[in-house]
């Protein structure tokens, strides 16, 4: 995952880098690089957390930064149709790494409740 994380990281940033230059895509731009790369940094920490609750809460950060990702590159969509495809590549591959975060969420919770009775 911590592969995955990276790999998606750089693959933002290639996209953004070949976003059109002018000041509205400029601002969304921004807000993808930061959530996109994001991604991968938080799920670091989330690895490093020192108690399964922090573990938990870490997790928490990444499967909000890695649903705002989702927003920001649907919005990039609607603006700017004919990059859709390029888009869909990454949507795929951030949907598919949320649903394994909400996954990991859930079953460390589950596995937090069984050891704390």
């Amino acid at each position: 995952m911590k592969k995955r994380t990276l790999t998606f990281a750089k693959d933002i940033i290639s996209f953004c880098i070949s976003l059109p230059k002018n000041q509205e895509v400029g601002l969304i731009k921004n807000q993808l690089f930061r959530s996109g790369t994001s991604v991968g940094a938080n799920y670091r920490a989330a690895c490093r957390a020192r108690s399964k609750k922090e573990f938990i809460a870490k997790l928490g950060i990444v499967e909000e930064e890695a649903d705002e990702t989702l927003y920001w590159l649907e919005l990039l969509k609607v603006l700017i149709p004919k990059i859709a495809e390029k888009i869909q590549t990454l949507e795929k591959e951030c949907d598919e790494l949320l649903s394994i975060v909400i996954s990991s969420i859930k079953t460390a919770r589950k596995n937090l409740s069984k050891s704390n009775p």
